[in-house]
Order: structure tokens, then C-alpha cells, then sequence
């Protein structure tokens, strides 16, 4: 199975109390904790990261279906949040709100919700998760 990656996602984190450098093909991203729970709130939490992620490849989506279909919609706007719940095992929740800077007919929205759901992470998060960890 080839990745789709071309490198590898790193992360360090020394002593500083939560702090993470994660590098990626171009650059570094600081990741951090809330000082609420103990961090500095210098970068986003894992959640906030994750979430981005799911927003960025929507967007990303959106916006070449939009281009390709010559639609006049120039600004996609989306938001998101996620709530966890145990009920025999954990469920988690991901809301996604997608809104457009102009009037968008009924018509063109649903058919942007579909293609919203089709975005890859998307279909990650919808499909069969496997975690191979070794140390």
C-alpha cells in the first residue's frame, strides 16, 4: 500500500509542558495545550489541528468543484466543532457549517453538501481507521 504522503508528518516535544513541533513537506507547525490545562496556548491543540484539517481539504474541495462548474461563489466560508459522547463506547461528533458570502440557490447547496462529503479526509474519517504504532 503506497502513502500518500511523500514524507513523513514528524513531531518532537522536549521539556517544555505540551509543546510540539510537528514537521511537515515545507515547514514546522507548534502545536500546544490551552493554558488551562497546562500549556502556553502557543499553537493549536490536537483537536483544533484535526479539525483544521477536515476544514482546509472541505474548502479545498468546494472550491475546485465551484471553479470547475463556473459558479459565482467567491467566498466559502465553514466551521467546525466536535463533541464526544460514551454510550457502551466512545462516539464522537464533528459539526460541520458551511456557508457562502453570497446567495447560493437551494438547488447548488445540496448539491455542495455532497461534494463537501466526498472531500478525502472526509472519507477518511467515514471509512475504517487503522493505527499501526511501533516504538
Amino acid at each position: 500500500m503506497a502513502n500518500l504522503l511523500e514524507n513523513n508528518v514528524e513531531g518532537t516535544i522536549g521539556t517544555q509542558k505540551y509543546l510540539c513541533t510537528i514537521s511537515w513537506r515545507n515547514g514546522t507547525l507548534l502545536m500546544d495545550e490551552p493554558e488551562n490545562v497546562g500549556g502556553q496556548n502557543i499553537g493549536p491543540d490536537p483537536f483544533s489541528t484535526f479539525l483544521a484539517s477536515l476544514a482546509g481539504c472541505t474548502l479545498s474541495t468546494l472550491r475546485m468543484y465551484i471553479d470547475r462548474k463556473g459558479w459565482d461563489i467567491p467566498e466559502i466560508n465553514i466551521s467546525l466543532n466536535l463533541s464526544q459522547e460514551i454510550n457502551g463506547e466512545l462516539t464522537t461528533t464533528v459539526t460541520r457549517d458551511i456557508s457562502f458570502s453570497n446567495e447560493v440557490s437551494p438547488e447548488i447547496k445540496e448539491r455542495l453538501l455532497l461534494i463537501a462529503e466526498k472531500c478525502p479526509v472526509s472519507k477518511i474519517l467515514k471509512n475504517q481507521i487503522q493505527i499501526n504504532t511501533k516504538i
